[in-house]
């Protein structure tokens, strides 16, 4: 692990000197030190929901945590990502996109048993990266109107997901409907046309019942035999 990372994992509520991170010098020098308070907690919250958009929307995390990867606290454990991360950037200066990288597949590989092959890890890390340089320059309703923008894309991808599963579930009760149709028209037909001396007739040959074993439930299994 990374001295980075190290740092980023030590605890995740420490007191942070936030001015350093979001607020410029000359900016420092203007503003009053309660309003430049607070718009460093505005920007540490706004940071913390911006990496929550961006996890969360990432579909191998996603899979990661639907299917269970780091065992039953996976959600948790993705919930405690988003801390993490963001923590990873308060503790480290200039960070870059390649470090960002290294710590989300690290996280991924030691919570989750996960590797990322696709090219979604540089994607995102990238955008992690751009989020938090926005909110360091003062671009807040960018930043808002980006969480808004990943927060949308969740909700149109659930309800597509749910659109497409039960469209499947329709088209299958359709087909075994067809199909029960389908076999009691034609047992109908052949037994209409079927005379009874037909019937005797067609019947096959019996067979030696010491290959056959009486069920219960009144059915006669054949079992094949063992050459």
């Amino acid at each position: 692990m990374t001295v980075r990372a190290t740092h980023a994992l030590i605890a995740l509520s420490g007191a942070l000197d936030l001015s350093a991170i979001f607020v410029s010098p000359a900016l420092r020098q203007r503003l009053p030190s309660s309003k430049m308070a607070a718009r460093n907690v505005e920007a540490r919250e706004l940071f913390g929901n911006a990496v929550r958009a961006v996890l969360e929307t990432w579909p191998v995390l996603k899979i990661a945590v639907e299917n269970g990867f780091g065992g039953v606290y996976s959600q948790q454990k993705a919930d405690w990502m988003v801390g993490a991360v963001q923590q990873y950037f308060f503790d480290n200066v200039d960070l870059q996109q390649y470090e960002v990288e290294d710590f989300l597949a690290e996280l991924l590989n030691n919570e989750f048993d996960t590797v990322v092959e696709d090219d979604s890890l540089p994607q995102v890390a990238l955008q992690i990266c751009k989020l938090f340089s926005s909110c360091s320059q003062g671009h807040l309703i960018e930043v808002q109107a980006k969480i808004d923008e990943l927060i949308q894309k969740k909700i149109t991808t659930k309800v597509n997901v749910v659109a497409a599963k039960g469209l499947d579930e329709e088209e299958e009760e359709s087909s075994e409907e067809d199909e029960v149709g389908e076999a009691m028209d034609c047992e109908a037909a052949c037994s209409s046309t079927m005379s009874s001396s037909d019937r005797q007739t067609s019947l096959p040959p019996k067979e030696d019942k010491s290959d056959q074993v009486p069920e219960d439930d009144g059915w006669t299994v054949v079992r094949h035999k063992k050459r």
